[in-house]
């Protein structure tokens, strides 16, 4: 654990020029610090949530810029301490001399994510809202924004310590009962203690099902983009992106890495990961393209099945699924090139629709599509393409984001809710089989230690330092 009683100084807003530049300062002599170099009212005497105009000198009486002092006294502030936030002019130059100044007169540069911890610590706020600090800067669409910040405002802080104080209310009463051992007393009622246990074991279950679309939200919707050779993928891709991000050309097999870019798409990120065609590589570099298409493939949430209308029939594309398809993946099929579709000769196009005999049946395009959603686009025209979006959008969210509701998309959060739904099935295993209340105790403990986890009613120095490494410096 880091020295709490010092003063730690760092700077909060990005690193590089800028317009202004703002540099914090936290701990007990964080105003004396400042009063020191700052030349303007004497800010020990002022009221908190106060701002002050005036001049940072250095210790021989050089200017070194003209700031804006905001003042925050404790316990008022976010991190329940003294707080001075020193705005000055976004130079690099002008930045690392304040700084500078600073440490030489009694502060020490704060460690990532310091200023939160010093929050959390002085009860500005919980764990879960603490790790929400740091999603909510890293957020990058409406949706993940939404998601970090109802946690952030205490949104599974409070349903989780409404479950707790039940669950404390009744362990309690298990307790006393332990007691008084020899005199065979219940003080809980065990059906009600059952029908509690039922009602919580419920909900943590909700809170875990939504996980998997929490963590995507969070972390972006792994979007692979993947077909036969020639299919169209790269031109599907810069057509999504409405740039020319990935080389397109006549030649088959031209993507021999994976390229990978994010697109937002009504508030939610999909990280779209274009890939090598998927064929028997004719070279062992486009061997190992393939190799990587198909793991992008294993880990991806959702897929995008490129196929050449012109070239390909229902068997091909039905083939060539059935070997990509894996739990939890949803698939969308794209047929490309469908302007040279219709230039097709009426011939030709029935061919096509016909599809080849197998060696059990002959599956057809309308078999295909209970199966999966089949757009048609031409993307080299762009042409449907914004039909193909909202496919993406409906296919992983559609009926599922209620940004009203609590989701949980931290991992940390995932597995104490884990933990807790298993001692409270044990819970539930004792209590049918009439087992003695210690045992139906300890589990009942043991839930209460995994929720308490999520909010940091329970937690060690080493969980705090394995959270907060992970934020800026500044923060």
């Amino acid at each position: 654990m880091k020295h709490l009683a010092d003063t730690i100084v760092a700077l909060s807003t990005p690193q590089g020029e800028g317009a202004i530049g703002v540099v914090r300062l936290s701990g007990p002599e964080a105003i004396a610090i400042c009063d020191d170099v700052f030349f303007g009212k004497k800010l020990v005497n002022q009221p908190t949530h106060t701002a002050h105009f005036g001049t940072i000198k250095n210790e021989q009486g050089h200017i070194i810029d003209e700031v804006l002092v905001t003042l925050f006294k404790n316990p008022k502030s976010y991190t329940g301490e003294d707080v001075c936030e020193i705005s000055c002019h976004g130079s690099s130059y002008i930045i690392q001399q304040v700084l500078q100044l600073l440490v030489r007169k009694g502060a020490r540069t704060a460690q990532p994510g310091e200023f939160t911890l010093r929050a959390f610590l002085n009860g500005k706020m919980d764990l879960s809202q603490a790790e929400a600090v740091a999603d909510l800067i890293a957020s990058e669409s409406a949706s993940s924004h939404a998601i970090a910040m109802k946690q952030m405002r205490g949104g599974i802080t409070n349903e989780i310590s409404k479950l707790r104080q039940e669950l404390i209310d009744f362990a309690a009463l298990i307790e006393l009962e332990l007691d008084f051992g020899e005199e065979d007393v219940e003080f809980a009622d065990r059906d009600k203690l059952k029908q509690l246990i039922l009602k919580i074991h419920s909900y943590i279950k909700n809170l875990m099902s939504s996980f998997d679309l929490g963590n995507a939200i969070k972390e972006g919707i792994n979007t692979v983009i993947a077909g036969r050779p020639n299919a169209g993928k790269s031109t599907l891709l810069n057509a999504m992106l409405n740039e020319e991000r990935a080389i397109v050309s006549e030649i088959a097999g031209t993507t021999r890495d994976t390229i990978e870019e994010t697109l937002n798409i009504n508030g939610v990120t999909f990280r779209l990961i274009d890939t090598a065609g998927i064929r028997d590589a004719s070279d062992k570099i486009e061997a190992i393209g393939v190799e990587k298409a198909l793991e992008k493939i294993k880990q991806s949430t959702l897929l995008v099945y490129v196929f050449d209308r012109t070239d390909m029939n229902s068997d091909h594309v039905w083939n060539d699924i059935k070997k990509l398809v894996h739990d939890g993946l949803n698939i969308i099929l794209v047929g490309n090139k469908t302007d040279a579709y219709f230039e097709l000769s009426d011939y030709e196009r029935t061919e096509l629709s016909q599809g080849q005999r197998g060696q059990d049946r002959n599956v057809d395009w309308e078999y295909i599509e209970t199966k999966y959603p089949i757009i048609h686009i031409a993307a080299k025209n762009h042409d449907n393409v914004k039909a193909l979006k909202d496919a993406l959008y409906h296919a992983v969210l559609d009926g599922k984001l209620n940004l009203d509701s609590t989701i949980v998309s931290n991992v940390r959060h995932y597995d104490a809710l884990q933990g807790a739904y298993a001692s409270l099935q044990q819970a539930l295993d004792n209590l049918s089989m009439g087992i003695s209340g210690d045992f139906v105790a300890m589990d009942i403990r043991h839930a209460l230690q995994y929720l308490g986890e999520i909010t940091g009613e329970i937690s060690t120095d080493d969980l705090l330092d394995s959270i907060f490494s992970r934020f800026c410096i500044g923060k």
